[in-house]
């Protein structure tokens, strides 16, 4: 009999279209001769499930389910796609986890460690990893310009610590621009980060772990003519993305190596992807790690798929066996 699989998108950040555009990705990459697929849509005042005809049914959350043709059915899966709370930040997995649900991503406490960026860059220096310096506010939390400045130099990024979004994000060149940069951050979250600038070579790299099995995935190179790899650059088409990336075979396996250290210090689960800007002295850093990758046709893990000539739909099979069969 085939299972059940929820691909559970939506959620309470900005980015709840680009979820949605993840959903619909993997609705097309995930085997429907293997399992039967429902998008379920998760919002801070309702909880649907879209069925096939495009009906809205109201999720039971007391158990996951939901009622089709009158009769009452439950999940055997939940193939998480929410980029923010509730799907990244691990509060969705403590819920999955109560009611005996498997799902796609890290545990609650991995997704609510790299969910937090100050956090994940401290837990990761202290392994040994580079990361850039940083500074974390609180609401209600000021600081002084010239501190940020004398701590961080110019430019500094100014980020939401706690939002899986690309919103509220600036790239501070004017230390005038600074206090602003930081109010629009709060805009998304309740906490700031603050990092220093790295100039360089940015890329990525995605990996995946079953039983018995590692694929790390081709690096790919990100270039943008914006000031960052923002919205615009990630959803918008202002970006080139070339995988595998134009550097050497010695950086591509170090960076390769790295990534898949970094799935075992965290423990991770299903996909993540491990996002670098490469020095001018060729050192990598980590910038961020994503446990909740985007899975439009067109994103990086697709991509890199397809670059290691992979099959999406055996991945994803590879994925949801193992966490069923565990």
């Amino acid at each position: 009999m085939k299972k059940n699989i929820a691909i559970v998108a939506g959620g309470f950040s900005s980015e709840v279209v680009v979820s949605l555009k993840s959903a619909e990705g993997l609705y097309s990459f995930i085997d429907k001769d293997k399992y039967n697929l429902y998008i379920v849509i998760i919002k801070r005042d309702e909880w649907v499930v879209k069925l096939p005809d495009g009906e809205l049914i109201p999720i039971n959350k007391n158990n996951f389910g939901f009622t089709e043709f009158g009769m009452p059915k439950l999940f055997d899966f939940a193939y998480i796609t929410i980029h923010g709370t509730p799907g990244e930040d691990g509060l969705l997995q403590g819920y999955f986890d109560l009611i005996g649900l498997p799902y796609s991503s890290c545990n609650t406490l991995v997704s609510a460690l790299t969910f937090n960026k100050f956090v994940c860059n401290s837990f990761l220096r202290s392994q040994g990893l580079r990361v850039a310096d940083s500074i974390r506010l609180f609401k209600g939390q000021t600081i002084d310009t010239e501190e940020v400045v004398n701590r961080l130099g110019l430019p500094v990024f100014v980020k939401p610590n706690d939002s899986g979004s690309s919103f509220g994000v600036t790239k501070v060149k004017e230390a005038e621009a600074l206090q602003e940069a930081i109010s629009k951050a709060f805009s998304e979250g309740k906490e700031v980060i603050l990092e220093s600038f790295l100039g360089g070579t940015e890329v990525t790299c995605g990996c995946y772990k079953v039983k018995g099995k590692e694929e790390v995935f081709p690096v790919t190179e990100v270039v943008t003519p914006n000031e960052f790899f923002d919205f615009d650059a990630k959803y918008n088409g202002q970006v080139q993305e070339i995988t595998p990336a134009r550097i050497s075979t010695e950086l591509t396996s170090r960076i390769q190596s790295e990534t898949s250290r970094v799935y075992d210090i965290l423990g991770a689960q299903g996909l993540i992807r491990v996002d670098y800007i490469i020095l001018p002295d060729g050192e990598p850093v980590i910038l961020e790690i994503n446990t909740t990758p985007g899975m439009t046709a067109t994103s990086f893990i697709p991509q890199q798929i397809k670059a290691a000539g992979l099959d999406i739909r055996k991945v994803l099979t590879e994925i949801i066996e193992n966490r069923l069969n565990s």
